[in-house]
């Protein structure tokens, strides 16, 4: 039986054009490249999504003017658990999450990232997720912990490396190695190993940094604090390998691994045992 392709329409068109414009037109391969690294794809929500969504309480904040939806459950107190999605996702794939979290005494915040689910933005990238992050620790105070599935592991690393007080995390599937994640972009567009060494070469002319400067494995190998971490990840995770979990345990010996099997990337977030250990690391004193 054929594997169903339940990736957006736009996403199976580039699939079959990308490597048809790297060989007759690179420059434009370069620029879809480069749109598909900043411009989160839209999936639609699930009804249990929309449910969750409506019971929480509904504010904004604005950054860097654009408006972002942030949900709200449980007990209006300062002490909160934040949660931080992926890239093309939203706060509300964390559903499962919420009743454990509130049971246990939390109040939980999630967001939806610059360009994702309900905020405002077209594009964004690790550094926009950051500066909702240091928004939200302005005005609602520095979290309890910090659950992240996936990018967002990585930009909660970036912003802790840069100087966010983030002191107890949780990382969830998160991608650490940087040509390992080129690698992951490259599957989706169909493209080859050129078009990520010209993306490179991007990073470096546009930021002045070498792309692997933005990765979780650089941030945590360059912390400015001691952060207790837990790493949850997949066996069989085929879009972010297990080595990345590997490479993120030799850079930071002290967190604790959660190695799970059959789950892959996104059924991960829904498993009852992985909540269970997330809410008892960040119950533990």
């Amino acid at each position: 039986k054929k594997k169903k392709n339940n990736n957006p329409f736009l996403y199976r068109v580039t699939q079959w054009l990308f490597p048809k414009l790297e060989k007759k037109i690179p420059f434009l391969a370069d620029r879809i490249f480069r749109l598909a690294f900043y411009i989160p794809a839209k999936y639609p929500v699930p009804e249990k999504e929309k449910e969750v969504a409506k019971a929480a309480r509904k504010f904004f904040i604005e950054v860097e003017g654009n408006r972002i939806q942030l949900y709200s459950w449980g007990y209006e107190t300062r002490s909160y658990v934040l949660l931080v999605h992926g890239w093309a996702g939203r706060a509300t794939q964390f559903r499962k999450f919420i009743k454990p979290l509130e049971e246990a005494g939390y109040r939980v915040i999630g967001f939806d990232g610059p360009a994702h689910g309900n905020s405002e933005g077209i594009k964004t990238s690790i550094v926009g997720f950051e500066e909702v992050l240091k928004k939200i620790f302005s005005q609602l105070g520095e979290p309890l912990a910090v659950i992240t599935h996936s990018f967002g592991g990585a930009a909660a690393l970036y912003a802790v490396a840069q100087g966010l007080p983030i002191h107890k995390l949780i990382n969830i599937a998160t991608p650490y190695v940087a040509d390992e994640i080129l690698k992951s972009y490259l599957a989706v567009l169909g493209g080859s190993w050129r078009s990520a060494e010209k993306f490179k070469d991007f990073v470096i002319r546009e930021s002045g940094k070498p792309f692997s400067e933005f990765t979780a494995l650089y941030s945590l190998q360059h912390l400015r604090q001691p952060l207790e971490l837990m790493i949850v990840h997949d066996e069989d995770d085929s879009e972010m390998l297990f080595l990345h979990a590997e490479e993120a345990l030799q850079a930071h010996p002290s967190a604790k691994l959660l190695r799970t099997k059959g789950l892959g990337h996104t059924r991960i977030l829904k498993d009852d045992k992985v909540i269970e250990e997330c809410v008892k690391f960040i119950s533990k004193d």
